[in-house]
């Protein structure tokens, strides 16, 4: 575990300078998070303030959670995700894993999304212990969000027990600082499409899984271009209704075997006014027939639609107080949606606690080679709270 940034008595809270710690830290999601939550805690605890470390029933991965300020009252909470997506088969021209300060711009895996607002979050809450707030002020840091939000769950569930919950959430994945209201929830699935095998000479005798699976596509394919053209819509989104997607296909051992089973994953992001479910039932009555006529050669056909993970959208109001809120900290007007998904929804869901999403950083960058956030909009994000300091200071 690596010592927190001290020097003398002062604990040093350059964001920059803890987001090249941070990126230090490999935390990829197959990976374990525990020396990144390890070294946020240390540098924490050393300027007082309250931290609770949460592990998983593995003892691999962490949540950590944080608050400075009185404890009898809900606080403003900053919430976001320690892991990474992998650097493997991209084209870097930097170390992904060491900071590259250039031009302005911070390389390294991570940096957009979403270490630099971890860092400005962690450095605000040493800001934070020196000052007499009114309002307390939390820090929530979990793992395995790019896997679909799964370590932020257990954090949940020990928020749920507490006598306070947050005020109010600021996720601060990237936005650019713009205050985003909303974003789709996802549906995971995998689908396991099991035939008959036969000699490819003989394919007909056969049922070929591959064939099945591609057929289930084609109607996915179908489902997605009607949704296009005739689902709901909302115009606050870049694509403004829920879509469909295949990310992966296997099956097949050899060409002159027919594959007796091909699997495949899907997922559904949907607006806050579709059902993921609907969909995937719709889905489902679709792929009937085919599976009645592989049975008409093969019995034991079959296809398995099961789903493996799911988080909720958020749709905050706009006119929500925790808009507003986020409004007059950057001092602007407008408010958008965003494409990619967050824990905000989740923490809405099951805590009730009113989201807005706002981070430094573009999306753009987020998971792509030489990754970079710009200095400027660390700069930016601390000054955002540093006015939220101030306001947690005179209270809400």
């Amino acid at each position: 575990m690596r010592p927190p940034l001290i020097r003398g008595s002062v604990v040093k809270t350059d964001s920059v300078d803890l987001l090249s710690r941070l990126i230090a830290f490999p935390t990829v999601s197959c990976d374990s998070n525990l020396e990144l939550i390890q070294f946020v805690a240390a540098h924490l605890e050393a300027v007082g303030v309250a931290v609770q470390i949460m592990p998983d029933e593995t003892g691999r991965k962490a949540n950590l959670y944080a608050t400075v300020g009185p404890a009898d009252r809900p606080g403003v909470m900053l919430s976001g995700h320690t892991d990474v997506v992998p650097v493997q088969g991209q084209d870097w021209t930097v170390p992904p894993f060491q900071m590259t300060d250039r031009d302005g711009r911070l390389y390294g895996r991570g940096s957009a999304d979403m270490k630099g607002f971890v860092a400005c979050a962690v450095s605000a809450m040493v800001r934070a212990a020196s000052r007499d707030l009114s309002t307390p002020l939390h820090l929530a840091l979990s793992y395995d969000e790019e896997i679909g939000c799964v370590g932020v769950h257990e954090m949940i569930d020990v928020l749920a027990r507490a006598p306070f919950r947050p005020l109010f959430g600021i996720v601060g994945e990237p936005t650019g600082l713009s205050v985003a209201t909303g974003h789709k929830g996802k549906t995971a699935l995998n689908v396991v499409c099991t035939g008959r095998a036969a000699h490819s000479a003989l394919a007909p005798t056969g049922v070929n899984a591959i064939h099945l699976a591609t057929d289930l596509i084609q109607l996915i394919r179908d489902t997605q271009t009607d949704l296009a053209e005739r689902g709901q819509r909302d115009v606050d989104y870049d694509i403004p209704y829920s879509t469909l997607h295949v990310g992966k296909i296997s099956g097949g051992t050899v060409l002159n075997i027919v594959p007796n089973r091909c699997e495949l994953a899907f997922e559904i992001r949907t607006l806050a006014s579709d059902d993921p479910m609907t969909i995937l039932e719709r889905v489902r009555a679709d792929a009937e027939p085919l599976v009645k006529a592989a049975r008409r050669i093969a019995p034991e056909s079959d296809m398995s639609i099961e789903v493996t993970n799911s988080y909720p959208g958020l749709d905050t109001p706009k006119g929500a107080p925790v808009v507003a809120f986020a409004r007059e900290l950057l001092r602007v007007e407008d408010t958008k949606k965003v494409a990619y998904g967050t824990e905000g929804g989740l923490f809405h869901q099951r805590l009730g606690v009113p989201v807005v999403v706002c981070g430094p950083g573009s999306m753009d960058q987020g998971h792509q080679p030489d990754e970079f956030v710009t200095r400027a909009q660390i700069e930016a994000c601390d000054q955002m709270l540093e006015i939220l300091l101030a306001k947690l200071k005179m209270g809400l």
